[in-house]
């Protein structure tokens, strides 16, 4: 995974980027009509249930926005929460909070969604040795977000992007000319480019996890639309060689399933293709 110092990083560049794309040269519904040294309160509310995300990315916002804006926070990142409940108020100008407004909100009804589906997930394998893990089917621009909310649920982060892990797919070894001359091929690149990158490799059916494991190096196997019996078959042909991941359509009823047949992780699109974003607003207090 990507370092802290890169993380923070593409944080600060999706506030500045979420900023510029909803303000541009001034909020002028608030400019026209709330005076510029106004103060107000407001408070952030819970409309739905699930687990709240983002929290910690609302407190980078407002402070971007405006260092001087007060916040008192009543629930942290991983909590569950319901509708009523208070997440934090804002204190500050009114002009201010009204700037950061939107895109805390987008930000936090996001991540809580992916932060609710993975603990759905989590719940889902507990007592099985099987961890959850995102991909990289994210929202192009706030992948970083996408992936900490995966965390805030529970789960944990896949390779960030195409930087930080060989991960040779079938298109990959299909141009390469097969499984085993892609992988000399990789070893050899990182070996000329002096790079330190794990080797991961999908397989299609058994066969190919067989021809996988004749190569020493390899970090990880990737079955990838492997039903329960090749899963198990599988699971005991590599033992102890390297880890084991399924993917490829695996849902809330088929998951533990699957993790019952021995793999190490299960990795899922869906955690952050397919949620519906919580119900969050923030109002005024008079």
């Amino acid at each position: 995974m990507i370092t802290q110092e890169q993380f923070d990083t593409e944080v600060k560049m999706i506030i500045s980027n979420a900023i510029r794309e909803d303000v541009g040269d001034g909020d002028h519904s608030s400019l026209a009509c709330i005076p510029e040294n106004a103060k107000g309160r407001a408070k952030l509310l819970v409309k739905d249930k699930g687990v709240i995300g983002g929290v910690n990315f609302a407190k980078k916002v407002f402070a971007y926005v405006d260092k001087n804006l007060r916040l008192d926070v009543r629930i942290e990142d991983g909590t569950e929460v319901t509708y009523g409940d208070v997440v934090m108020y804002i204190e500050g100008s009114s002009q201010s909070i009204l700037k950061a407004e939107r895109t805390v909100l987008n930000a936090m009804q996001r991540m809580s969604a992916i932060a609710t589906k993975t603990r759905m997930f989590v719940d889902l394998l507990k007592g099985t040795k099987t961890r959850i893990l995102d991909t990289r089917k994210t929202t192009p621009g706030i992948r970083v977000l996408e992936k900490w909310a995966v965390v805030i649920g529970g789960g944990e982060n896949h390779r960030f992007a195409l930087y930080d892990m060989i991960m040779l797919k079938d298109n990959h070894i299909d141009f390469a000319g097969g499984i085993t001359k892609a992988i000399e091929m990789t070893k050899s690149y990182l070996r000329e480019t002096n790079k330190d990158l794990k080797i991961m490799v999908e397989a299609r059916n058994l066969v190919e996890v067989e021809e996988i494991l004749k190569n020493d190096g390899i970090y990880r196997i990737l079955l990838d639309n492997f039903d329960y019996e090749d899963t198990r078959k599988a699971v005991k042909i590599i033992g102890d060689k390297c880890l084991i991941e399924s993917s490829g359509n695996i849902n809330e009823t088929t998951i533990r399933h699957y993790a019952e047949c021995g793999v190490n992780y299960i990795s899922s699109g869906a955690l952050t293709h397919s949620v519906h974003n919580m119900d969050l607003s923030l109002k005024a207090i008079k």
